[in-house]
């Protein structure tokens, strides 16, 4: 490596970057995940486009890993716990039970449709059941949905991962025998529990000190919370427990607490999660081989179908037998489940371990993301409409920014109020904030007043709000309230200053 070739490898990244970013606008308009372009851009670079030739598996599993941590974080901090909360029960067993049913489906299709040896159709069943965390929170946070599906796809997509790369490690393994099930099943648990623990343990801890530590410069929160769900992930995988688990639930319970700066600490991570997912996707394409992949066509399709078509839905509907979720939910969990990078990562797996038609499970991993996904990704809007299932009508949320004042004893709450919010058309006394909380600038189309106990706020208006350690919490919750509520939040059951669920 000279300072010549970084040169190169510089110009060469900032450009595919360039055109990974405005590629994004290209795929949003045709409601096609971002993945599918990313793909391309690494397909158009790799060996029959510009030339680049690249095989390096065992280079791609880890930065594969590394991306899914970041995107895994990112998810987790974007993802509202009073939302998912009611769907945890039904997301946990979508990602366990479920996934044995799409695993044992899918396998029997790929060996007794495609004619694969067991091991090989396992492994390809292990491989295509888990839910893409990305694709799953790029296109259902365009799609309005009711947030109990929301909150089961999200959650679901956040801790599929863990059971599904214990999976696929196992049958990886020459000496894995189906006969020892209760062994492999038993070490899941026991995984998916240390992951679990150190997830908590590191997400409390670290809310706790982060919300007590006024740190010099807003810029080290995204830096610390980030390194927080890294060391959860890493701790947990070191402990021979699932580092994904881990670093989920902590990115989650950091997410929710009443940390500093949390928009730019999302930010942040939104930011990194882009980079994360433009370098995995386009370094997947650089890997596969377009022109090995026309034997293996039609077996994907016949695979994607029977995953599709009957593993997905017979998970879905023997899953949701414990929960009360109408015939259109359980239709829409079904045509929902996304496929993206996470498939391809792992059909990696087995080619580092050397398995038997290792090449084969990888390109038509590969086939089948890129055709399932152009058929499911712009037509899930679509389907949600058709099921009646668009629920755009609630009011959002105020985005609160807190920053701390160690030395006043107090906290600067910035509040910004988005389209749908209820506090539109308040005026500032009519929040009534509690005592040692007040509204001190407002600042509305590019300049900025300060507000009288009159002024009547808009959509797009953002707020400065003071309030003293002892009324921090309790000015957030109201401010969350009207936001919900309106001016009578409070008196018709909509959260008040008291109690409110964040």
């Amino acid at each position: 490596m000279t300072v010549d070739r970084l040169n190169e490898l510089l110009l060469l990244s900032a450009l595919v970057l360039l055109v990974a970013v405005v590629a994004v606008r290209l795929s949003s308009r045709s409601g096609l995940p971002s993945l599918l372009v990313y793909l391309g851009i690494g397909i158009a670079i790799g060996q029959d486009g510009l030339g680049v030739d690249f095989s390096n598996t065992e280079l791609t599993q880890v930065l594969g890993y590394a991306a899914l941590v970041v995107i895994l974080t990112e998810g987790g901090l974007g993802t509202k716990w009073h939302e998912i909360r009611p769907a945890v029960p039904a997301a946990a067993v979508l990602s366990t039970l479920g996934v044995g049913v799409s695993v044992a489906v899918t396998a029997c299709a790929a060996h007794y449709l495609v004619g694969l040896n067991w091991q090989t159709s396992l492994l390809m069943g292990a491989v295509v059941s888990s839910t893409d965390a990305a694709a799953v929170f790029s296109v259902l946070r365009r799609v309005p949905l009711p947030k109990r599906l929301t909150g089961v796809l999200e959650a679901e997509s956040g801790f599929n991962d863990a059971p599904v790369v214990i999976l696929v490690v196992a049958f990886s393994t020459l000496d894995f025998s189906p006969d020892h099930w209760y062994l492999l099943l038993g070490e899941i648990l026991l995984e998916l529990a240390i992951g679990l623990l150190i997830g908590l343990a590191v997400g409390k801890l670290g809310a706790l000190g982060l919300g007590r530590v006024a740190l010099p410069a807003s810029g080290l929160y995204p830096i610390a919370v980030m390194a927080l769900c890294v060391l959860a992930y890493a701790g947990g995988a070191l402990a021979h427990g699932s580092g994904f688990l881990a670093v989920y639930v902590c990115a989650l319970i950091l997410g929710n607490a009443k940390l500093p700066h949390r928009p730019a600490v999302r930010g942040f991570a939104d930011g990194l999660a882009w980079l994360a997912q433009i370098g995995l996707f386009v370094l997947l394409g650089l890997l596969v081989t377009p022109h090995d992949l026309g034997d293996d066509f039609l077996p994907a399709v016949v695979i994607g179908l029977a995953l599709t078509v009957v593993a997905r839905p017979l998970s879905v509907l023997i899953s949701m037998v414990p929960f009360r979720h109408p015939w259109q939910d359980k239709a829409l969990l079904s045509w929902a489940g996304l496929r993206g990078a996470v498939p391809i990562v792992l059909a990696t797996i087995p080619r580092v371990a050397e398995v038997d038609d290792s090449e084969r499970i990888f390109n038509i991993v590969f086939v089948l993301v890129v055709l399932f996904t152009l058929v499911q990704g712009p037509t899930l809007p679509w389907f949600a409409r058709k099921l009646e299932l668009g629920n755009g009508s609630e009011a959002l949320d105020v985005d609160i920014e807190s920053a701390p004042l160690e030395r006043l004893r107090g906290h600067l709450l910035s509040v910004s109020i988005p389209g749908a919010s209820k506090m539109h058309g308040v005026e500032v006394t009519e929040l009534r904030l509690p005592h040692g909380a007040a509204v001190t600038l407002v600042v509305r189309g590019g300049s900025s007043f300060v507000p009288l106990p009159t002024t009547v706020l808009r959509h797009g208006d953002e707020l400065l709000v003071v309030a003293t350690d002892e009324v921090r919490d309790a000015a957030e919750r109201r401010l969350l309230a009207v936001g919900r509520g309106g001016k009578l939040a409070g008196w018709l059951g909509t959260g008040g200053s008291t109690g409110l669920r964040r």
